[in-house]
């Protein structure tokens, strides 16, 4: 595929003869008019594809204000075999149907490449919004979706380009590890350091848990090792091997974990099984997430409930005013001990 020189604006004749269509299909697809002309939706798509490539803006405003509206509302989410996770999903296609709306909803696996496919799919299906559910970037996600005038919204993580809706991370993370601190001084009568386990650092929500997590032991009058931070993914075995790695390299006097993910919680629980850590030798744990099987495991232990229902009414909120502007909810978490 040859691409047009940068020295003039690319047109629709261009876009035509690159994607070997008609002028005026080009246009349709633009437009989101193209169901009506019957073009099918593996076109609609490489169209779309080969004008975000070659910089065609369409006219946002007028896009946005088109009378045909599709009625259909598309999600992305990184799992779906993941409580917290799950109850998006449930709780997002109810309030959508409330609304006379059609949810489409897709697992990308916190894969970009597969982000950017559903979204450059959901386009073609002409959804009236996108939401984009602990995307590893949602600015390209809102980015591709801007020429065809589709508004995004950002959930669980935030962007910088489109409204997002999140959890308190930081003021979670704080109260959930000043919780921790508290029954680890009950079980071993002194204040000892927890360790953080799972999670990646370069996500916000990350992040602004490490923060939570060194102002809590700051507050507590506690020296922090760097060591005790294993920031290190999600997957279950990640935070097994973690957490086999960080004890095996010489006695430490930790007072408790902070979990990030019940996610990675199931490799904490199989590295507390096979090094014998079961009943009251069990340490005092934290989880920002929740599940009401963990209750199970033992004593002390706290956990983070992110308020599903009042962050999909912020979303929806949103949707309704049909407010594009970039915005931050942040939505308290609720503490379940």
């Amino acid at each position: 595929m040859t691409g047009i020189g940068k020295s003039r604006k690319t047109t629709i004749y261009d876009l035509a003869e690159l994607s070997g269509v008609s002028a005026s299909a080009v246009s349709a697809i633009l437009n989101g008019n193209w169901k009506k002309r019957r073009i099918s939706a593996k076109l609609a798509e490489k169209v779309t594809r080969i004008a975000q490539e070659q910089g065609y803006a369409v006219n946002r405003q007028a896009s946005l204000l088109r009378s045909n509206r599709s009625k259909i509302i598309g999600m992305i989410v990184p799992k779906y075999d993941n409580r917290y996770f799950g109850s998006i999903v449930e709780t997002f296609e109810a309030m959508a149907r409330e609304r006379g709306l059609f949810p489409i909803i897709t697992c990308t696996r916190r894969d970009p490449v597969l982000e950017l496919e559903a979204a450059r799919t959901m386009l073609s299906w002409q959804v009236d919004w996108l939401i984009a559910t602990g995307a590893t970037d949602p600015d390209k996600i809102t980015e591709l979706c801007a020429p065809s005038g589709v508004p995004t919204l950002n959930l669980d993580l935030p962007g910088t380009l489109a409204p997002s809706v999140i959890s308190d991370n930081y003021a979670g993370a704080k109260e959930l590890t000043r919780r921790i601190l508290v029954n680890s001084e009950k079980r071993y009568g002194e204040k000892r350091p927890l360790v953080f386990v799972g999670g990646r650092g370069s996500d916000h929500n990350t992040r602004e848990r490490l923060r939570g997590f060194r102002d809590a032991h700051q507050d507590a009058g506690l020296a922090l090792p760097e060591e005790n931070m294993l920031a290190c993914g999600y997957a279950p075995h990640k935070a097994e091997l973690a957490l086999r790695t960080f004890f095996s390299a010489g006695e430490k006097h930790t007072g408790g974990l902070f979990v990030n993910s019940t996610i990675s919680l199931e490799g904490v629980v199989s590295w507390l099984t096979q090094a014998g850590y079961r009943g009251h030798e069990q340490p005092p744990m934290g989880c920002f997430d929740w599940d009401p099987f963990v209750t199970l495991l033992g004593h002390d232990i706290e956990m983070v409930r992110q308020d599903v229902p009042a962050m999909l009414e912020a979303v929806f909120e949103i949707i309704d005013a049909g407010d594009v502007q970039k915005q931050q909810r942040e939505i308290p978490p609720i503490f379940v001990s």
